[in-house]
């Protein structure tokens, strides 16, 4: 795959065509369609929570064909195992009868992959996903398989049914680039879902990138500058969601756990770099680091009992921190 050389202007030309190719397809959404295309610029991946029917499914797929590239889906179920991810040997049968072992890949392989309702899957079953996330290979029987970059996993949760799922465990929450909450749609957005999807016309996709440009685009991303001052900005952010930092908000303390990693603030700074970009400028601003604080630091909190029993959410302790950084 031949990457072109981009410039800051064509990195935000690209950008603007595929949400705008995107936002064909789906109704409203903006700040959805942004963290979906700041996570796959920054080479992360995203966690999408919502409730049932709010065009998660159709997101991955209208990205993948704005950008053609391959879309695999994955419905994470209690039976399913991790074979049925990352793939399997079986034996096969050359024309001279000769019998050997092959490697069939799972539905993993691929470009975009769709991790539908990951939290209904076995805790053995969602590890499957660490390596390729992480490492963006898959190891089988000892053998590493590289996975065809861009590659970039759309996990979604439902928030409202609970039974039968697996929470997914802090090590894995840590590897999502952003987690995105999806909004219910206004009374507008409504009438317009209606008339899109209700009626005899279909919308149909030209792709308005390749996967190359995407690479192009993620290299480009992690070459622009950061000061030294907004990188200690992002660093005193991250530190401030533990309780025992003493800088940290009273919020933080009494109703904080455990705080952010260090691949926060990694986060934290990447996005901030793409958030830049798509701003038009080849720099970061502290305020780019505050603009994506939430989807950073939302799944990366860890909330204590207090904090359940008054229902206290992950944004308000985030509203907090921001408050007292600014």
């Amino acid at each position: 795959m031949s990457q072109p050389t981009l410039t800051p202007d064509d990195f935000r030309a690209i950008a603007t065509a595929i949400e705008e190719a995107v936002g064909q397809v789906i109704v409203g959404q903006r700040d959805l369609i942004r963290g979906t295309l700041i996570t796959l610029l920054a080479g992360g991946n995203a966690l999408l929570e919502g409730v049932p029917g709010l065009g998660k499914t159709v997101l991955v797929r209208t990205v993948a064909e704005a950008i053609d590239c391959r879309f695999s889906r994955i419905q994470f179920t209690p039976d399913l195992m991790p074979a049925d991810i990352v793939g399997t040997h079986i034996i096969s049968e050359d024309d001279s009868g000769r019998r050997a072992f092959r490697f069939e890949p799972g539905p993993i392989f691929a470009n975009l992959v769709l991790a539908d309702e990951i939290n209904r899957a076995t805790p053995k079953t969602q590890s499957a996903l660490l390596e390729a996330m992480q490492e963006k290979s898959v190891t089988v029987a000892r053998t590493t398989h590289r996975l065809e970059a861009p590659f970039f996993v759309l996990a979604t949760q439902n928030p409202l049914e609970m039974e039968g799922t697996y929470p997914l465990p802090e090590a894995q929450l840590d590897r999502f680039f952003f987690k995105i909450e999806v909004p219910y749609p206004t009374i507008e957005e409504l009438v317009t879902i209606a008339d899109r999807t209700t009626g005899t016309t279909a919308t149909h996709l030209s792709p308005v990138a390749d996967g190359a440009a995407i690479v192009a685009m993620q290299t480009l991303a992690r070459a622009v500058p950061i000061a030294r001052h907004v990188t200690e900005a992002a660093a005193r952010l991250t530190r401030a969601t533990h309780p025992d930092d003493p800088n940290a908000p009273d919020e933080v303390r009494r109703y904080v756990r455990y705080g952010a990693s260090p691949r926060a603030m990694q986060a934290l700074i990447l996005a901030g770099k793409i958030t830049a970009l798509l701003d038009g400028r080849y720099n970061v601003a502290i305020d780019d680091l505050y603009a994506v604080a939430y989807p950073v630091l939302r799944h990366r909190l860890i909330l204590g009992f207090e904090a359940q029993a008054e229902g206290v959410t992950a944004d308000r302790v985030i509203d907090t921190v921001l408050d007292k950084a600014e």
